[in-house]
């Protein structure tokens, strides 16, 4: 499994220059684990009441066979972790009399360091080892770490195999640069990500990722911080799965957080979205719950605060609405549309803020009036399978683009109240999580899905170009200049413009496509293909 389920952007400007290395302390090993042999012992008192509810179910029979074989007590978690100590000392003290490192300290060698994982190198630096003599590569190595400000960053959460990890790339869209610059190793499989300008650590503004996973908690990242062990903070805890709930009152989840949304008016508020059909609305400063929102009936599968009215919150759920809430009392204010099927994903339009979208696992968008709590503005059948991303363009009126489980992405023009497709494309991802837009460069999209993470500015399209020329800037109508022809053989085939059916532009596609226009007897020979561009990949 090699997946990418869920990514954010990083405006430019706002990650430090040169990004903090985290200096290994013993102190804080030693704790990290000693929390993680907790954990695991946790784990496994789990699994042995697992088993016995298991042998009670097999039957009597079993269980007096079980107990006949093995009289063995439940040994509790103190004697458990006095066990590992015993046998720790005593497989050490078979290590020291094997090796003989009783007497290791009688060389006279001063430069030798052991230190447990500080053993790993010899110095510190290279600049102590006398025996590099290479010197280093400051342009490659230090020029690459270093973050401009014309660099974007872009954080994917990647599941590979056993092992989830939330990755920060540097996005540079003048050179066309993508790569990883670090990344940080997640407890559980990770289900959203979302930036924060804030800093739960001490209520300042800062450069955050919080991110939700299979667990009943959210990690928070500090971003500006490389090679972490650890979150700067984590919101909820583990423990609170096994706790009930009380009615009525504010608390952590008891399941999976699916998805978040950070309110960008109120900096300090967090909204989390959970399987426990609660949606939880946090005080960062103070690291806790404030509010519990109980309104759906099933799984909340979304949540998105409004652009401008820092009280105003959408979600959807399972029990296939919609709603919105007027935060300051929830459960009394509050309105419910009902959509066919669970709703995947919700979002407001920030360029009309009466106006919302929720898609569903039917493949369906429905645009929503919070003026009119009847029928929605327009429904649309966009996907064949679930619509599984969707995202306004940063700054180009009317541009929407989606992503579904059918392995397709598309480009809608929604500007005139009536959607029409620009451009549908299978990126050759499979099946595809996730889309954003990148908030400095508004044709620029990033996608998650089956296989990897890609970067593309849209305007490669030569259907995208043509039907969004006149809402873009004068300098990005300068970039497109002498482009109306370029679009590579590749593309050809996915594009569609269902509302230009113009004779003379259906000509002039057919042309650059290489195929007959009204000649008979002879095809024209194809163009040989271009490579493709503006689209990269990792």
């Amino acid at each position: 499994m090699n997946v990418v389920p869920c990514l954010a952007w990083v405006k430019r400007g706002v990650a430090e220059k040169s990004p903090h290395k985290v200096e290994l302390d013993k102190k804080d090993l030693e704790r990290v684990i000693e929390a993680t042999r907790d954990d695991l012992d946790e784990l496994e008192d789990e699994d042995e009441a697992a088993d016995d509810e298991l042998q009670a179910v097999g039957g009597q029979e079993k269980i007096k066979h079980e107990e006949d074989t093995s009289q063995k007590p439940k040994k509790k978690k103190n004697a458990k972790k006095r066990k590992h100590e015993e046998l720790k000392e005593d497989e050490e003290e078979d290590i020291v009399s094997k090796y003989g490192l009783d007497d290791y300290d009688d060389e006279n060698d001063e430069d030798v360091l052991i230190s447990g994982v500080g053993g790993l190198s010899f110095y510190a630096s290279n600049d102590d080892d006398p025996y590099v003599t290479v010197p280093k590569d400051v342009d490659s190595d230090e020029e690459d770490f270093e973050i401009k400000p014309m660099d974007n960053l872009v954080l994917a959460c990647r599941a590979h195999k056993d092992h989830s990890f939330l990755e920060v790339y540097v996005y540079n869209e003048m050179l066309g640069n993508l790569f990883v610059h670090h990344d940080y190793l997640l407890s559980s499989f990770p289900l959203a990500v979302e930036w924060l300008s804030f800093s739960p650590s001490d209520a300042s503004t800062g450069n955050h990722a919080a991110v939700a996973t299979m667990e009943p908690v959210i990690e928070i990242w500090n971003l500006d911080v490389v090679d972490c062990l650890e979150p700067a903070a984590v919101l909820g805890s583990k423990k609170s799965k096994k706790k009930k709930k009380r009615p009525g009152a504010a608390q952590s989840h008891t399941d999976s957080v699916l998805d978040l949304s950070w309110n960008s008016v109120v900096g300090n508020v967090l909204a989390s979205a959970s399987a426990d059909n609660t949606i939880a609305l946090w005080d960062l400063a103070d690291q806790k719950v404030v509010t519990s929102i109980r309104q759906h009936t099933d799984k909340v599968q979304a949540v998105h605060w409004h652009p401008l009215e820092a009280q105003t919150l959408l979600s959807g759920g399972f029990d296939q609405t919609a709603r919105v809430y007027d935060c300051r009392n929830p459960e009394e204010n509050h309105k419910t549309w009902t959509v066919q099927g669970e709703a995947e994903k919700v979002l407001w339009n920030d360029q009309s803020p009466v106006n919302f979208f929720v898609t569903t696992d039917q493949g369906i968008i429905y645009y929503m009036d919070i003026r009119h709590d009847s029928k929605p503005v327009f429904t649309l059948s966009a996907h064949s399978q679930a619509v599984t991303g969707i995202c306004l363009s940063s700054a180009t009126k009317g541009l929407l683009v989606t992503t579904s489980s059918d392995k397709m992405m598309k480009v809608w023009d929604i500007e005139s109240g009536k959607p029409s497709m620009v451009l549908e494309r299978n990126l050759k991802m499979n099946e595809l999580y996730c889309v954003s837009s990148c908030p400095d460069a508004p044709f620029v999209f990033a996608f998650g899905g089956e296989k990897e993470l890609k970067v593309w500015d849209i305007r490669e399209s030569a259907a995208v170009r043509r039907r969004f020329h006149s809402r873009m800037s004068a300098d990005l109508q300068a970039e497109c200049k002498g482009d109306d022809k370029d679009l590579p053989d590749a593309l050809e085939e996915d594009v569609t413009t269902p509302d230009m059916a113009a004779d003379n532009e259906e000509e002039e596609l057919m042309k650059e496509m290489g195929e007959t226009t009204g000649v008979k007897g002879k095809k024209k020979k194809k163009k040989k293909k271009k490579p493709k561009k503006g689209i990269l990949e990792y």
